[in-house]
């Protein structure tokens, strides 16, 4: 069943406590020893990421005796089961999104909350712990953004183009080549491609108009199940590029040789699909 209004506040609350208790304190503040590597250079965590995941599960356990909670540190230490996705309700955290950024001083970082209910997400929250202030949507509920005990209602619906005045991500870096090659082709013909370095605000930045689209080549659970409700909630269209629909179920397995596109309406997603379908073919 859906949060109710007292759970989801609830939720908002403990990821706003748990971001001033254990991440704004350590932001710029982190002694060398307090960050590692995973599986690659530039794949972090920190004592942050840690103490966040575990205070805001605790709290979510709290808030929703019953469900099931997973994150990204405890599936990469395999302490918790991306099989908890597919079944009943679970919690999906993300507790800094953007590490890279967080552990060198830069404010392009958050956290990223999803409630999963047998596969499908049901509620999403985007958090800027820098700002206090998040990108929030329900299945059927629309997404908003809320700042200084208001929410505005977000929408993204918009025509395409021209091409020249876009500004998105290409997400080249995810692919080896040829794909990395066509894929930057198509920067010229580009505004702007961008890298935030951080699901959380490429997401926001689709939510608020201030971007058009963004490829991924990973779809990590974490990285885009509450994104994807709140961009789809705001109006806009996201989808596998081989006509496939996201899933919070999926995994980079899943891909199969495509890539997961977020455009902030249809008519961007239907001219720009088919050029990085062919890139990537």
């Amino acid at each position: 069943m859906p949060l109710t209004p007292t759970q989801s506040d609830a939720m908002v609350d403990a990821i706003r406590a748990v971001a001033a208790d254990e991440i704004r304190p350590r932001f710029r503040n982190l002694p060398p020893d307090a960050v590692d590597e995973k599986r690659a250079f530039d794949d972090l965590v920190t004592v942050a990421d840690r103490a966040a995941e575990e205070a805001l599960t605790r709290r979510v356990r709290a808030i929703l005796p019953g469900d099931a909670v997973i994150g990204e540190e405890s599936i990469s230490d395999g302490t918790a089961s991306l099989d908890a996705v597919a079944g009943g309700r679970c919690v999906v955290i993300d507790p800094i999104d953007g590490t890279w950024n967080f552990a060198h001083g830069l404010a392009n970082h958050g956290v990223i909350v999803a409630v999963v209910e047998d596969g499908q997400t049901v509620w999403g929250c985007l958090y800027d712990p820098g700002f206090d202030d998040w990108v929030l949507a329900t299945r059927g509920g629309g997404c908003h953004f809320h700042r200084n005990g208001t929410a505005r209602r977000l929408s993204t619906t918009a025509e395409a183009g021209p091409k020249d005045r876009m500004r998105g991500n290409l997400g080249e870096y995810f692919y080896g080549e040829p794909g990395r090659t066509r894929l930057a082709a198509l920067t010229p013909g580009l505004r702007r491609n961008t890298n935030l370095g951080a699901s959380v605000h490429e997401y926001r930045l689709l939510c608020l108009g201030g971007s058009d689209f963004v490829v991924n080549g990973g779809i990590n659970v974490w990285d885009h199940a509450a994104g994807v409700l709140c961009l789809r909630e705001a109006g806009g269209r996201s989808g596998l590029l081989d006509g496939r629909d996201y899933a919070p179920t999926m995994t980079d397995a899943d891909l199969a040789g495509s890539a997961l596109f977020n455009a902030r309406s249809s008519a961007v997603w239907e001219m720009m699909a088919p050029q990085l379908a062919e890139a990537l073919s």
